[in-house]
Formats: C-alpha cells, structure tokens, sequence
C-alpha cells in the first residue's frame, strides 16, 4: 500500500467520523428534551438548544468551559467521578422547574465523560394533567359501559318448587362458578337470558359488562360489525372513527349471544375463531384484539339437527355445547305456574299501585293450559289482564282471548267444524311449542295417542302450515 493510498484512507476515514458526528449532533439539536455533554474532566463540550431554553444558559457561555464554573451546583461532575448514574434530579433555574436524569459516559471500560438530561417540569405536569384528563374519561366510560350493560337477574329471581326447576337451578348455580362458555337450550320464553344473566352475576366476572345481543335481529354484515367492530371509513355508511364491537366492550365480562342458530355459515367460521382464540378482528383492521370475555349462547332450535342438515357447523357446535343447559317447558312444571303468576301479579300490581288479586277460577285456567308461549306468555297475560281488570280481583274473563277455549269460534258453527277447530288448535300449539323436527314430532303424536303417520294426515288435512298461529 502506498503513502498515497494510506492518506486517502485517512482522509476517507475522517470524513466518516465527522459526517457521524454531524449526524449525531443534529440528533442531539431535534430532541425535545434537553441535553448537555461534559468530558471526563468535567468540561462541557455539548449542548442543544432545549438545554438552553429550559435553563437560560446559552451554549457559547458554556460549552469548552469546566461545569462548576458555569453552574456551581452541578452534580455532574460527581457522577463522572464516581460512575454511579441519578435520575429524577429536581433543580431550578429562576422560575423554570425541571428534572434531570445523569450517567456517566464509558468507553471501553473507562468513564470518558458524562450526559445530563433535563426534562422541564411544566412539561411533566401537562402531561401529568393530560393523562389524568384521559383516566377521568376512561374511569366515566367504564361506568357507563357498566351502567348500559348491567345483568338484572340473579339465581334469587329464578322461582320454583318443581324438581324440573330446581335441578337446573343447581346446575345453573354449578355452571357460574366456572368459566366455561355455556350452551342455553330450551323453548321460546323458557327464561334463556335470565339464566344467562343470572350466571353472569353468579360468577367471578359479575363486575364486567353483560352484552346481550340478538344474532336473528340484523343482516350478516351488521352482524360482524356489531360483534366486532369496524375502522374508520371501513365501509359506505360506517360511523366517523369506527365503532367499537360488542366483544370489546365486553371484555372482563359476558358476551350472551341469543338465537345464535340464526348465524349465516361465514359468520359461524368468525364466530369459532373468536372463541377458539379469544381474538377478534375489527373490520377493515389488520391487527386483532385480544378480549377477555366469556360466551353464553341461546337457541330455541334443535342444533344437532340443524347439524345434521348442514345449516350449522359441527365444530361450532362441539364448541358451544362443551356444558349444556336445557330449561324445562312451563307445560313439565305446572307446579311453579301459581307461584310464577303470583310474582308478576304483584309486580303489575306494583306498577299499577294496586293490590291484585286472582279468582281460583284463574288459577284453574292457568292449570288447564298448554303454554306454547312458557313463561314469557304467562308473563304477558298476567300484565294484560292486570290492565284489563277494574277491581282488584282478576276473572277468567280477564285473561286474553286464548284461555277462552271457544271465544273465536263463531255461533251458529256445527259440531264437526268445533271439533276440527279444536284439533287443530291442539296439534298447532304442540308443533308452535315443540318444534316442527321429526323427533318433536313422535313426541307429540305418543302425547296425542295417535301414530305418526295419522298425525301427518291431520296435520295435512287440516292446512297446518309451519309459522302460522291460530
């Protein structure tokens, strides 16, 4: 190698190292914070411009001077000597607060110099303000996220003396104590959400939210919206700034998912993932969520069924059926029916500001009734004949039209059409109450003391069609 070639290495490696320098120096110049750099004697070679806002001392009056003799206070120099760094220093300078953060510089072993870095504390403190701006806020939406999404009912609001009852009440009461995610099955009005509901409050997540939401009440893509969520501009019509699903705001909570048999098969593979995973993706995001939520899904149909048919997945199926909570018909605990009404009579009765009463006429319609409808129809005719009633002393006459037994049938009708009639509003309500599948189906045909196949000519001959309500 030439002296020629040694020198244009050198040359090259000096501008390196100034361009470097360079760089570092209008590092050291953008950083918000103040900085200031002393060497291993303690004279000051750097500092940036915030250094000289915060403390007023400019760098032509500092720098290339030792720091004692410019700030006699300094406690730099001690750290250099020692080597023992300080952070959270407070000083002052006029009316400038601020805080300093030391270390000592090593090099190869050696202490070469040190570093302060001072902070102004008007800064510290806006922030400090802002950020208990932010934690005010976030403590007032989590009130009202836990005002909203408040679960009512508690096993205590669960009544019945019939075993049918009492055992799903243990169950119930067992299931809480976990954190499994729970299956809810049962006819229309059997009580799901209650028990859903009273879970919540049962379990270790009573504090969090309880979400309840409706899978058959919109359309596949409001439903993923709903239940997860959706960025800014994610799609024609979608709120400024996104909105926050249901999942999320459930987290620490319950999420109860009602009718969730009505899921479209896309939003089923979704609605697995989340569950497998505790993820969930907002749409048009990339980046998922985790949530801490447990899952409690109703349905009134025959899932197994809607399996077999391949409307349902299995793997959502298995999923959600790990525990299993079948409610009774009000029709197998005929003895609670007294008790039940007796509670609505006197929360209509204490909405009314009456004391109501029932006939034992009442009670014996009660008793002679089917209950398609279970407790939800109870509930309802309880308060229609509350308001329907002037004394305080409820009549057969009353209660709505249903527990009339002949009232809609027009006079003057022959036997034979009555008789029809009345089979055909039997065989309706059965179907409307059980179910339409096949299984449901034999039941009511050994209930009725007829063969399946006769049940299927009455059903025809009398245009008993599937939805329909007599």
């Amino acid at each position: 190698m030439t002296s020629e070639d040694r020198k244009s290495m050198g040359t090259d490696a000096e501008q390196t190292a100034g361009m470097v320098a360079q760089w570092c120096s209008n590092i050291l110049d953008a950083i918000y914070d103040g900085v200031l750099v002393a060497d291993a004697s303690t004279v000051v070679r750097y500092v940036n411009p915030e250094y000289t806002r915060i403390t007023g001392v400019r760098s032509e009056q500092i720098v290339g001077r030792p720091l004692r003799e410019v700030r006699p206070g300094a406690i730099l120099p001690d750290v250099i000597r020692t080597g023992i760094p300080r952070a959270g220093v407070f000083r002052r300078e006029g009316d400038i607060e601020y805080v300093v953060d030391m270390a000592p510089i090593v090099s190869g072993g050696v202490i070469v110099g040190g570093v302060s870095v001072l902070k102004d504390i008007t800064e510290v403190q806006r922030l400090s303000q802002e950020l208990k701006k932010f934690v005010s806020r976030a403590n007032r939406l989590h009130s009202i996220v836990q005002h909203a999404f408040h679960a009512r009912y508690t096993f205590d609001d669960i009544i019945g003396v019939s075993d049918d009852i009492k055992k799903v009440i243990a169950f119930a009461r067992r299931i809480a104590r976990s954190d499994n995610d729970v299956l809810i099955t049962g006819e229309s009005g059997t009580g799901k959400e209650v028990f859903a509901q009273a879970i919540h409050n049962g379990s270790k997540r009573s504090q969090g939210p309880f979400v309840a939401f409706s899978c058959a009440a919109l359309s596949p893509t409001l439903v993923e919206s709903e239940l997860f969520g959706y960025a800014d501009g994610a799609f024609t019509g979608a709120r400024k700034g996104g909105n926050v699903g249901f999942f999320e705001i459930a987290d620490g909570g319950t999420v109860f998912l009602d009718e969730v048999a009505e899921l479209g098969k896309e939003m089923q593979a979704k609605l697995l993932r989340a569950l497998q995973e505790r993820r969930i993706r907002r749409i048009g995001e990339a980046e998922e969520v985790a949530v801490n939520v447990r899952v409690i899904a109703a349905t009134n149909r025959d899932l197994e069924q809607r399996v077999k048919s391949g409307h349902f997945r299995d793997d959502l199926y298995y999923r959600l059926n790990v525990v299993n909570l079948h409610l009774p018909a009000l029709r197998t605990r005929i003895k609670d029916v007294r008790l039940l009404a007796d509670r609505f009579l006197e929360q209509c009765g204490k909405r009314l500001g009456r004391a109501l009463v029932f006939s034992p006429e009442v009670y014996e319609a009660f008793y002679r009734h089917h209950w398609p409808g279970n407790v939800r129809e109870l509930m309802n005719a309880v308060e229609y004949a509350s308001n329907m009633v002037e004394t305080d002393v409820i009549l057969p006459e009353h209660l709505p039209n249903v527990f009339h037994g002949m009232a809609s049938i027009p006079a003057g009708a022959s036997l034979e059409n009555i008789l029809k009639e009345v089979e055909k509003r039997t065989i309706l309500g059965r179907l409307n109450s059980q179910g339409w599948s096949l299984p449901a189906k034999k039941r009511i045909a050994g209930e009725l003391g007829l063969s399946l196949s006769t049940l299927y000519a009455r059903i025809k001959s009398l245009g008993i069609e599937p939805g329909k309500e007599e």
